[in-house]
């Protein structure tokens, strides 16, 4: 069984992600995760690439695990602007 804190180890050694949200969408016997990860490794790399690298950093746990859902693969930069669509502007 993979444990969700494995899955979020591995990612944060391999990526160095400035965030991650790791979901066990299996009811907790870790056969499938729900995952974002923002990471600048995934600068200039498109994003058929990006999931390749997730799969990679996972290569151990993927060998228990059914179904990775990768939810978004994003750079720093592509991740703020979502963020901040939350806040309205001052000129509102």
């Amino acid at each position: 069984m993979v444990k969700k804190e494995q899955v979020e180890a591995s990612l944060t050694s391999k990526l160095k992600p400035v965030h991650l949200e790791v979901i066990d969408i299996s009811g907790g016997c870790g056969a499938s995760f729900e995952i974002e990860v923002v990471s600048e490794q995934f600068e200039g790399k498109r994003l058929l690439e990006r999931h390749r690298m997730v799969n990679a950093a996972l290569e151990e746990e993927m060998k228990e695990i059914h179904a990775l859902s990768i939810k978004k693969a994003q750079t720093p930069q592509q991740w703020k602007p979502s963020q901040d669509t939350a806040t309205p502007s001052k000129d509102a």
